[in-house]
Parts: structure tokens; C-alpha cells; sequence
């Protein structure tokens, strides 16, 4: 009986299929996966990830919310961050690919912290996606000033 109880809830849970691993969604996973780089996910870090998403794709709010939690899902399935930064690096111009590193920055300084993990993490990407450590922290610092002066 027990077990026909817990399929019951089984039925019921809804699913979220798998979003497209595409640039946006990989873009997204990446900035989850920043915003976790310190064992934590805080409420100001979902809020900046929905903004960026919002900013960057033209979204609204609920929309941004939706993509963000497709996102973490896309996050959760690919365990290697090579496989998004791969998915971005094919798609990505290399010029664009430095607003994607400004994105991850601004979630790294979401949380008002500045935690060694997630700047080292956004180095990492940063690096994959075949950008500088010096061009890397100029972009860094840049958003590090708008961020301080808007936050």
C-alpha cells in the first residue's frame, strides 16, 4: 500500500524537460554554477542571474525566472564545466565571449562577498573561453566598479 502511495506522488510531481543546451542555457548553467562555486546559493545571486537573463535576452521578469530554473537544471545534468564553456565557445563570437565573462562577474559579486572560489572559477571559464588573465581582469574590474557603484 505504501508504495502505491509513493507512486501516486511520483505521478504527481511535474517534470521540466531538459532545456536546449544551447549558448542562453549554457550562459545560465554557467552563472548557476559561479553563483555555487562557494557551497552556497543565495537569494541575491538568483535575483542577479534573472536580471542578467532579463537584460541580456530582452525577458521579462517571470521569464527570466523560468529560464533561470531551467538553467539549474542544465547545470545539474552536465557535471563537466568544459561541456558548457565547449557550448559556448562553438557559438559564441570571441568578442561576445567577454559579456558572457562580465555576466559570470556580476554573479560572483552578487552576494556583496567576494568568495576566492567563485573569482577563481570565473578565471577558469574565462580562460576556456580562450580569454586572457590579463583582458580577463580588466572586464573584472570593471564590473567590479559598476557593481560597487550601483550596489
Amino acid at each position: 500500500m505504501f508504495e502505491r502511495i509513493l507512486a501516486l506522488f511520483d505521478k504527481a510531481a511535474p517534470t521540466t524537460p531538459l532545456p536546449p543546451a544551447d549558448a542562453k542555457y549554457a550562459l545560465g548553467a554557467l552563472m548557476v554554477r559561479t553563483a555555487m562555486a562557494d557551497q552556497a546559493y543565495l537569494f541575491q545571486e538568483v535575483e542577479e542571474i534573472d536580471r542578467v537573463l532579463a537584460r541580456m535576452y530582452g525577458l521579462k521578469p517571470l521569464e527570466a525566472a523560468r529560464m533561470r530554473a531551467q538553467c539549474e537544471k542544465l547545470e545539474h545534468q552536465l557535471p563537466k564545466t568544459e561541456d558548457l564553456t565547449a557550448i559556448l565557445t562553438e557559438t559564441v563570437s570571441p568578442e561576445d565571449r567577454e559579456a558572457v565573462v562580465a555576466a559570470l562577474w556580476d554573479v560572483a559579486y552578487a552576494d556583496g562577498d567576494r568568495h576566492v572560489s567563485e573569482l577563481s572559477f570565473v578565471s577558469q571559464i574565462a580562460e576556456q573561453l580562450g580569454i586572457s588573465e590579463e583582458r580577463c581582469e580588466v572586464i573584472r574590474q570593471h564590473e567590479l566598479a559598476h557593481w560597487d557603484k550601483n550596489h
